[in-house]
């Protein structure tokens, strides 16, 4: 039977399961990624499970977000991170290395592996071919402990390209053309397989980009076939051994079909304060501008910045604008210096940065009141950027460089008029420092691992009582973020090794009553809209309000990943039958849930809901593992059980 790539890859690593889309399926995985954010309570996650060290192929840890030390939180966060690195048998990137999907597309990525990453964004190794999937902390401890991912099988959108971008158009409008045609959730539980004549025009770091942003779609992950591109690209880093082709069988089918004609694409933005609110540069051209940004998880590679120095070289930014400059790595930078890029850049005045995510998080490089500030970032959230009431645009290097160098939002097709077009091509050869690597060895095994003051334990939860009475604690719209449930930003992520401590910031930026207001209440519920829980993987999300009281949440629909993460801390995730039922449902209301435990064990879908003199129906979709583990009162404390029978 032909098969598509993306079914090849499952079928190499299944081992539980069948490829039927919905189903729950186990995969092996072999590369794990951490980042500081949410690597930092994943390794402390894998030490609670008591193993010696990492059980997968690869396992990276990268310092890519916390990387302002206003005091000595995140220092000490980096430290144990070094010294677990080293006690484990983990790969670890230094501060100032680069950005994690950046780096290991760099030094780590192979065609055809699957990898799973405590970072939303992990799929941008699609740029090499690899399945890759972002989860919460504690799947990826579980994958790095030897443990399959759990996830349903998803369903696979082939997207045929054909043509090639015209000038001035750039990956990064591919991908916001896939969200003007799908927006937020329209590829929820989708694998995105691009084909066709128009893959080979596009470059490994074109296709990162592609892959990285589809997250902003809601899909699972997105791939590209690997070939002469993949190819150049591995070579150039000096690891052509890495590459395989990959390609899907002739005569496959995929579960949906779309088409895109690359030559037809235009430039586009993505308006505030959504990923999904894109429209035509055109559009919006003439908009003031205060601020540019260039780089972070997206479009910092060398080919990303290179086009941006080429197009500023003897022009300099607007009196009334700022550049910045994010590079995707170190080795992006060095290339960049290598090639005139550093010298054209500072002297047009640009701010040149250390290799990190910094303001896609929130950490520094917030906009000033009322500014606008256009990014190349994957994410333009409410207040994700540091700045209540933000108005951050997404778009390309080129529009961003427009609108540097004229004030204001520019279609880029307009400095055709002063300029060519200059094409960039990726060097036939990298400069490669891995310098900043830290290699697992069997001499790092001895290593004491240090931990500071703001590394505090894993709490533990009680498993799930036989009843559950509790007070709605809040109600939010659709499409709630996990920056809406608990933000980035310099004051908030240095404490997420600190459950106690970050816990107080939960809805902070959606309702500062909120924490007050549940202490109050013990046991609570979190009633949501449609896709609640888009954007980040973060588990501080479901980890925090479990830490609080939330119990249950009932939304619309819930996103992937924070479903997923809210089973694996024993919040119980249910749906509407009828979403209308969403509107009767009120700040304060008193829920019942009479049996909860005994509907779970006896493995119910329909779970009926007391408010006052009525009942209403919601669902609980979850697989038989799922069940097992909210039970327990989350994921840790049933393998732990585990662990002890064995």
């Amino acid at each position: 039977m032909a098969r598509n790539l993306t079914q090849k890859i499952l079928a190499e690593h299944l081992v539980e399961g069948r490829l039927t889309p919905g189903e729950e399926i186990g995969l092996r995985i072999d590369h794990t990624l951490l980042q500081d954010a949410t690597g930092t309570m994943a390794m402390l996650e894998f030490e609670a499970l008591g193993l010696d060290r990492v059980k997968v192929q690869l396992a990276a840890q990268y310092v890519d977000h916390n990387l302002l030390q206003t005091d000595f939180k995140n220092a000490d966060d980096h430290r144990y991170l070094q010294t677990a690195c080293a006690r484990y048998g983990i790969y670890f990137s230094r501060p100032g290395n680069g950005i994690s999907h950046q780096v290991h597309m760099e030094r780590f990525g192979r065609p055809g592996l699957t990898m799973l990453g405590a970072d939303s964004h992990t799929p941008g190794a699609a740029g090499v071919s690899m399945l890759a999937i972002g989860a919460g902390g504690l799947d990826v401890a579980m994958a790095m402990a030897g443990y399959p991912y759990y996830f349903p099988c998803p369903r696979v959108l082939g997207v045929r390209l054909t043509g090639e971008l015209p000038d001035w158009v750039s990956a990064k409008d591919v991908i916001l053309e896939m969200l003007r045609r799908y927006d937020v959730k329209g590829c929820v539980g989708k694998v995105i397989e691009y084909y066709g004549p128009g893959v080979e025009s596009l470059s490994a770091t074109d296709r990162e980009t592609i892959g990285n942003m589809g997250t902003e779609l809601g899909a699972t992950s997105s791939i590209f076939p690997s070939d002469r591109r993949t190819q150049e690209y591995l070579q150039a880093q000096q690891r052509g051994d890495a590459w395989r082709e990959l390609q899907a069988d002739t005569g496959c089918d995929y579960d949906e079909h779309a088409e895109l004609d690359l030559s037809k694409v235009e430039p586009l933005i993505a308006c505030p304060s959504s990923p999904g609110n894109v429209k035509t540069v055109r559009a919006v051209s003439g908009t003031k501008v205060d601020q540019v940004i260039i780089g972070s998880s997206v479009n910092s590679s060398f080919r990303d910045l290179m086009v941006t120095a080429r197009i500023i070289q003897g022009r300099h930014v607007h009196s009334d604008a700022s550049l910045h400059i994010n590079p995707g790595s170190r080795q992006v930078l060095e290339n960049l210096a290598d090639h005139g890029g550093v010298m054209d850049l500072l002297q047009a005045g640009a701010r040149i940065h250390q290799s990190g995510c910094l303001g896609c998080i929130g950490m520094g490089q917030a906009p000033g009141t009322g500014q606008v500030s256009l990014r190349t970032f994957p994410r333009n959230f409410p207040g994700r950027s540091g700045t209540k009431d933000d108005q951050v645009y997404l778009c390309s290097p080129e529009t961003g460089i427009a609108a540097a160098l004229k004030g204001e939002i520019t279609d880029p097709r307009e400095l055709g008029r002063e300029m060519d077009y200059p094409r960039i091509k990726d060097p036939e050869q990298y400069r490669v420092d891995e310098a900043s690597i830290i290699c697992p060895s069997e001499s790092l095994r001895q290593t004491e691992v240090k931990r500071g003051p703001n590394i505090q334990p894993f709490p533990e939860f009680d498993p799930l009582p036989a009843t559950i009475e509790a007070k709605v604690a809040i109600k939010v719209k659709d499409n709630i973020s996990t920056d809406g449930i608990m933000p980035a930003g310099s004051e908030i992520l240095p404490l997420r090794s600190n459950i106690a401590a970050i816990s107080e910031y939960v809805f902070h930026l959606v309702d500062p009553e909120f924490v007050g207001r549940i202490k109050q209440m013990g046991d609570a519920v979190v009633i949501g809209g449609e896709n609640y829980g888009q954007g980040s993987s973060r588990e501080h999300a479901s980890l925090a309000p479990r830490y609080l009281g939330v119990r249950v949440k009932i939304a619309k629909s819930f996103a992937r990943i924070h479903k997923a993460n809210l089973c694996n801390f024993g919040i119980v995730p249910l749906t509407f039958q009828n979403p209308k039922d969403f509107d009767s449902i009120q700040l304060g209301d008193r829920l019942i849930f009479d049996d909860l435990r005994r509907r779970l064990e006896r493995g119910d879908t329909e779970i009926p809901v007391r408010i006052g003199d009525r009942e209403i129906l919601t669902l609980l979709e979850v697989s038989d593992r799922q069940r097992q583990h909210l039970l327990a009162g989350g994921t840790l404390g049933y393998i732990k059980k585990e662990l002890a029978i064995q």
